[in-house]
């Protein structure tokens, strides 16, 4: 089993979850890499993976999506100052934990975690992926498990329509049906999240949709009729959301098996850090724990 963590969503969480008046010496807020700290702290006590990597977000204006769709995220506002300082920091303290610490300028934090799931599958490993963002679903087969760590906690193969509507293998045909507010993504107009679920569940994927648009108006759903014709107006808007919606899994990524595997934590990096940031004694005797287990 390897462990992928999509760093971003914890990071976030903690920036928007923990008081802004968590500040260092010169009053610059450290709230979410005390948080992001504790929190991959936690996780490798808790767990104490062989296999771990922790992938980051580089930029939300250099990813080959944008170069396919310009308007790719594009409702977003930049990162404050203070929260770009404080990923830096994120990255940083990851390295010197001893983990596989991952970017791209031109692959988002989901196609390295899709790329890390296909070469773990490549050597006969399943991957716990550990994140909130229910678009990484879509890469788990039945050997794999999307953890929401401190949230709704381990989700299987088995259990995702439960939770999120659709099977895994639909969750990209799904977006691109309904569209995806969060990373503007339009998909087609008037069909929303239940029409998709319906559709997906009567036909299986989205190329069996336009392949069958004369059965559509069989499909239970509310506006049945009126379906097709809409679906065929819309068809190069869903085909090209399907292009931003799906995980791409052949990133670059240099010496993954090797980097893999933890190494011992550099306890002079990790304190010269909560130096900086004005960390106290918590963090720091957690550090060393984590130090005793990956030594030995």
């Amino acid at each position: 089993m390897q462990y992928l963590i999509d760093a971003s969503v914890y990071i976030f969480r903690a920036y928007y979850s923990m008081p802004d008046d968590m500040t260092d010496k010169e009053g610059n807020p450290v709230n979410a890499l005390y948080g992001f700290a504790r929190f991959l702290g936690d996780f490798m006590e808790q767990v104490t993976p062989e296999r771990i990597a922790v992938a980051f977000d580089e930029s939300l204006t250099t990813s080959f999506r944008t170069t396919i769709y310009p308007e790719y995220k594009a409702n977003r506002d930049p990162a404050p100052a203070e929260l770009k300082r404080q990923f830096a920091q994120c990255r940083r303290f990851s390295r010197s934990l001893g983990l596989m610490e991952v970017s791209h300028p031109a692959y988002e934090a989901d196609d390295l975690i899709g790329t890390l799931v296909e070469h773990g599958r490549a050597q006969g490993r399943s991957s716990t992926i550990v994140t909130r963002d229910k678009d990484l679903a879509q890469l788990l087969t039945r050997e794999d498990v999307f953890w929401d760590f401190a949230g709704k906690g381990k989700i299987g193969y088995e259990e995702v329509p439960d939770v999120f509507g659709v099977w895994p293998e639909q969750i990209a045909d799904f977006l691109a049906l309904a569209g995806d507010s969060v990373d503007n993504i339009p998909g087609v107009p008037g069909v929303g999240k239940k029409t998709a679920e319906a559709l997906l569940n009567h036909f299986g994927t989205l190329d069996e949709i336009y392949d069958n648009l004369d059965k559509v108006h069989e499909v239970s759903v509310r506006g049945a009729k009126t379906l097709g014709a809409k679906l065929e107006t819309h068809r190069d808007s869903a085909v090209l959301a399907r292009k931003l919606t799906g995980i791409a899994c052949d990133a670059p990524i240099d010496d993954m098996e090797a980097s893999l595997t933890p190494g011992a934590p550099d306890l002079g990096a990790i304190f010269a850090l909560f130096d900086e940031a004005d960390i106290g004694t918590a963090l720091r005797r957690q550090a060393e724990r984590i130090s005793d287990i990956y030594r030995h």
